[in-house]
């Protein structure tokens, strides 16, 4: 039934700093950007990784009615080498510490922190994710 991770979604109110603030984190400018019926941005969509997974922000006025104020929520970890410096490095960048470095066995570590939107963003160090894409590249 699920075929992959399409996009990640996070929303922010501030869609000029969050773009921002991405672009600087991720090293590139979004690749699409829409604006809304006012003509500001409403949604960025970013191409990042591995896989070139989605990373899209939305408009925080077009938050799901449902969705409850603040972090919270299913975690989406994102791969990377050490996770140590990029935990260090979003802490740097105004991120605050959600869940602080974890072991969770050999070969996976976690780490997560709350964005200055409100988002939650895990980063990883996963051996599963490396041994796959290693397959993958032959």
């Amino acid at each position: 039934m699920l075929r992959g991770l399409t996009t990640t979604t996070f929303y922010a109110d501030d869609m000029p700093a969050a773009i921002e603030w991405y672009s600087d984190l991720f090293g590139i400018e979004p690749y699409f950007v829409r604006n809304g019926p006012d003509e500001k941005p409403a949604y960025a969509e970013f191409r990042i990784g591995d896989y070139q997974h989605e990373f899209g922000i939305v408009r925080g006025d077009y938050r799901p009615a449902m969705a409850q104020p603040g972090p919270g929520g299913a975690i989406a970890n994102w791969a990377v080498d050490n996770v140590e410096d990029s935990f260090a490095q979003l802490l740097a960048k105004g991120a605050k510490e959600y869940e602080p470095i974890i072991e969770r066995g050999p070969g996976f570590v976690t780490a997560a922190v709350v964005d200055p939107f409100g988002n939650v963003l895990g980063v990883m160090v996963n051996q599963h994710y490396l041994d796959v894409l290693a397959g993958m590249k032959g």
